[in-house]
C-alpha cells in the first residue's frame, strides 16, 4: 500500500514540476512581450571590420537595460546579411548601410521585389566615399577618372556601388575607363604602389587603415566629388549625405586641405516585432553613451548625437521615435 501510495505521490510531483515549467514558459513569453527582459541578437559584420567592434562596445551598454538579460553581437556578412536575418527573426538589432535599409524598404536592388519592414533605433557615423589617386595619374578631378585604370572595390560590394553611380552621374562606364580591378581595399592600395592603378574607390569610416597606408610612401591625391555632382548624387539616391574630411586633422588624415565628398551614413536597425518600451530604453542608452567620456570606438567620438534621429532614410522605432520626440529632435 505505501508503495502505491509513494507512487502517486511521485506522479502529482511530476505533474507540477510540469505545470511549473509550462508556467514559466508562459511568464517568459509573457514577460518578453509586455518589454521585459529577453535577449538580443546584435547582428554586425566581419571580425575585421568596423560593425564587430561597435557591437562589442555597446553590448555592455545595451546590457545595463532592465529589459535586456544579454546581448548577443553576432559576426555576419554585414547590411544585406543583417536585413535578412531581422526578417528571419535572427536577429533582433543590427548595423546596417542606409543604402541597404533603402533598397529593402523600396523592395529595390538586392530586394528587389522582396520589400522588408527595416526600422531605424538611431544613425551612426558615415562611410564617406574617397577616391584616391596617385598624384604622377595626373587624375586632379572626378571627371579625369576617365580612361584611367580604377580600383571599384569587390564585386557587388558597397563600394563597387558607390563606384558605378558615381561614374553614372559622369555619363561613364566601366567601358570609359582603361582598366577595371574588383579588389578589395588592400589588393588596391598594392595595385597602386606596383604603378598598376592610378586610383581607387574606398567607402569606409575614416580614416581607412589602408589609405593611410599608402599615403606612408606615396604621394595621393583625394579627388573631390562636389557641387553638381554631389548635388545630383543626393538627390537621385537620398540615402548620400555631403561629409566634408576636414585639414590639418591628424586623426583624418592630416590633410593640407579640406576634401568635399560624399557619405552614406550607417544605422542601427532593430527589429519592428520589438517591444516599444525596449526600444525606447536602448535609444535612450545609446544616446546617453554618445553623450559621456566613455566611447572606445574612434568612428563614435564625431558623431553629434542630437543628429542621429534626423534625414534618415529608413522610419525610425515608434520606441525610438517617442524618445526623440522627447528630446526635441524630431516633430
Amino acid at each position: 500500500m505505501q508503495k502505491y501510495i509513494f507512487l502517486i505521490m511521485v506522479i502529482i510531483g511530476l505533474f507540477y514540476l510540469a505545470a511549473c515549467s509550462g508556467g514559466d514558459k508562459a511568464n517568459n513569453h509573457s514577460a518578453a512581450s509586455n518589454g521585459e527582459a529577453q535577449a538580443i541578437v546584435f547582428g554586425t559584420g566581419g571580425t575585421s571590420g568596423t560593425y564587430y567592434p561597435i557591437g562589442g562596445a555597446l553590448k555592455p551598454v545595451f546590457e545595463e537595460s532592465e529589459f535586456v538579460n544579454n546581448v548577443t553581437v553576432e559576426s555576419t556578412g554585414a547590411s544585406v546579411a543583417n536585413v535578412q536575418n531581422m526578417q528571419n527573426g535572427l536577429n533582433q538589432m543590427s548595423i546596417i548601410m542606409s543604402d541597404v535599409g533603402f533598397d529593402a524598404i523600396e523592395g529595390t536592388g538586392q530586394f528587389d521585389g522582396n520589400s522588408v519592414d527595416v526600422q531605424a533605433l538611431a544613425g551612426m557615423y558615415q562611410n564617406v566615399v574617397q577616391i584616391v589617386a596617385t598624384t604622377d595619374s595626373g587624375i586632379e578631378n572626378v571627371e579625369d577618372l576617365e580612361g584611367k585604370r580604377v580600383g571599384v572595390g569587390k564585386v557587388g560590394s558597397g563600394v563597387e556601388q558607390s563606384a558605378q553611380k558615381v561614374l553614372e552621374v559622369l555619363g561613364l562606364s566601366y567601358d570609359n575607363l582603361s582598366k577595371v580591378t574588383h579588389t578589395g581595399y588592400a589588393d588596391s592600395v598594392q595595385e597602386m604602389k606596383n604603378g598598376n592603378l592610378d586610383a581607387a574607390f574606398f567607402t569606409s569610416g575614416i580614416p581607412n587603415s589602408n589609405i593611410t597606408d599608402l599615403m606612408q610612401q606615396n604621394d595621393v591625391v583625394f579627388v573631390e566629388i562636389k557641387a553638381d555632382i554631389a548635388n545630383t548624387l543626393m538627390e537621385k539616391y537620398p540615402f548620400y549625405k555631403s561629409f566634408t574630411i576636414p585639414a590639418n586633422d591628424e586623426t583624418m588624415y592630416n590633410l593640407a586641405e579640406e576634401v568635399t565628398t560624399v557619405g552614406i551614413q550607417n544605422l542601427i536597425a532593430v527589429s519592428p516585432d520589438l517591444n516599444e518600451d525596449i526600444v525606447y530604453d536602448l535609444t535612450k542608452r545609446y544616446y546617453d553613451y554618445l553623450g559621456s567620456e566613455e566611447i572606445s570606438i574612434h568612428a563614435l567620438k564625431y558623431l553629434e548625437r542630437d543628429q542621429i534621429a534626423t534625414d534618415l532614410v529608413v522610419p525610425l522605432h515608434p520606441g525610438a521615435k517617442k524618445f526623440y520626440q522627447e528630446q526635441g529632435l524630431v516633430d
